[in-house]
C-alpha cells in the first residue's frame, strides 16, 4: 500500500513513517511549507525543519518531496484566523489548519500521487470505518484538533502513533537512531510556530487601546487592544494589586465601546459559565441524535481538560450545550468538542457562554 505522510521534521511524524516503512508500506514523506517567511539572518523559517526531514528519512530509507501550500494557508486558514481577532474572538487555528490544510489540500495532493493512505503524527486513532478515536496518551491526545474532519477523510488516514505513549514514541526514535528523537516539541501558531505573538498580531491588526473597567463600571486602567486578550487571561494585564492579593482576570469585551472587562479573584462568579451557545457544527458521521432533541454526553472546551458532561440540544447548524457543572473561562472562537466515550463526535464554534443566575 502506497502511503504518503505528512512530516513536520518533529519526532512523531518522522516515527510514523519508520512503522510504516516497518509493516511493508510503500511510503513517501512530504514536508509542508506553508508558511513562507524569512529571518533576520535571511534564512527562511522552515528550512530547519526541512532539514530534518531530509535527514529522517534518509535513515529510515524512503524519498522526500516538499510541497507549498502557502497561498491556501493564506486564504482558507490565516485571514479567518485574523477575522476572527479582529471581532474580539480567539479562534483556534490548529483545528481549521488540519481540515483545509493537512487533510484537504495535502490528502488531495496525495491522491495525485496515487497514494492508498495519507499517514500524520497526530496521537489519534481511527478504526478504518471512518471514526474518529481518542489517541491513548491523555497527555497527547489530539483528537480535540480533528474533529472537522469528516469519515470520508479519515478513511484514507492513518495514525501510526495513535497507539502510543510520548515516551514510546521517543524510545522508538532512539533506538532506530533517528536525528530528531530528542527534539523539542512545536508549539505556538499552526507552521507559524513560536513568536512574540503580540508583537506578530500587531503586523497584521492595528491595535485600538481602550478602557479597562470591571462590570460595576469602575475604570482600573487601558487596555492595549480588544484582540490581545481571552476570557480567563489573568498575565499581562498591567494592573497594580489593591492590596488584598487577588489577581485580576478578563471577563468580557464590549467590542461596540471597546472595553475590556476585568474582576478580581480566580474563583469570581462571572468566570464561569452553565451553558454555552456552539454554531459551525460538523460531525464526523452521522449527528449523534435528531435535531431538537436532546442527548447526553462529554466535552472538552479546551485542548487537554478532562471530559465535561453535558446535555446537547442541536437543530440545523446550532448547538446548545448545558454543563453538568459551571465550566470557567469559556472562550468565543474556542471549540467546544463532543464526545461519546472514546469516540470523538464533532463539534463547533464557541458563540457565546452564559449562566442561569
Amino acid at each position: 500500500m502506497r502511503v504518503i505522510v505528512g512530516m513536520s521534521g518533529g519526532v512523531d511524524s518522522a516515527v510514523s513513517a519508520l512503522l510504516l516503512k516497518q509493516q511493508g508500506h510503500d511510503v513517501i514523506g512530504v514536508f509542508m511549507n506553508n508558511w513562507d517567511e524569512i529571518d533576520d539572518d535571511g534564512v527562511c523559517t522552515a528550512e530547519n525543519d526541512w532539514a530534518d526531514v531530509r535527514a529522517s528519512c534518509d535513515v529510515i530509507g524512503i524519498p522526500y518531496y516538499a510541497v507549498n501550500f502557502s497561498q491556501e494557508y493564506q486564504e482558507r486558514v490565516f485571514q479567518l484566523f485574523l477575522h476572527e481577532y479582529s471581532q474580539g474572538r480567539t479562534p483556534n487555528p490548529d483545528v481549521l489548519c488540519n481540515r483545509e490544510i493537512k487533510f484537504k489540500a495535502f490528502l488531495d495532493f496525495a491522491l495525485q500521487l496515487q497514494a492508498d493512505r495519507i499517514a500524520t503524527g497526530h496521537f489519534a486513532q481511527t478504526d478504518g470505518r471512518g471514526q474518529l478515536i481518542k489517541g491513548v496518551d491523555p497527555r497527547k491526545e489530539q483528537s480535540y484538533f480533528l474533529y472537522m474532519l469528516k469519515a470520508m477523510q479519515l478513511k484514507r488516514t492513518l495514525f501510526p502513533v495513535g497507539g502510543l505513549t510520548k515516551a514510546q514514541v521517543r524510545d522508538i526514535a532512539a533506538q532506530h537512531q533517528l536525528p530528531v528523537s530528542s527534539k523539542k516539541d512545536s508549539t505556538g501558531i499552526c507552521f507559524i510556530g513560536e513568536r512574540n505573538f503580540r508583537a506578530f498580531l500587531s503586523e497584521y491588526l492595528p491595535a485600538q487601546p481602550g478602557l479597562m473597567r470591571t462590570p460595576e463600571g469602575h475604570s482600573v486602567g487601558e487596555h492595549i487592544g480588544l484582540m490581545h486578550y481571552t476570557i480567563g487571561q489573568r498575565k499581562g494585564l498591567g494592573i497594580g494589586g489593591s492590596g488584598d492579593g487577588r489577581s485580576w482576570y478578563v471577563v468580557g469585551k464590549e467590542m461596540a465601546s471597546n472595553e475590556l472587562i476585568v474582576v478580581q479573584g480566580e474563583d469570581h462568579p462571572l468566570l464561569y459559565t452553565t451553558s454555552a451557545i456552539v454554531e459551525d457544527l460538523t460531525w464526523v458521521e452521522d449527528a449523534p441524535c435528531v435535531q431538537g432533541d436532546e442527548i447526553r454526553l462529554t466535552a472538552k472546551f479546551r485542548y487537554r481538560q478532562p471530559d465535561q458532561g453535558i446535555t446537547l440540544r442541536w437543530h440545523d447548524n446550532r448547538a446548545e450545550v448545558y454543563f453538568d457543572r459551571p465550566q470557567r473561562a469559556i472562550t468565543p472562537g474556542q471549540s467546544a468538542v463532543f464526545y461519546m466515550g472514546d469516540r470523538c463526535l464533532g463539534g463547533g464554534i464557541i458563540q457565546s457562554a452564559s449562566s442561569a443566575n
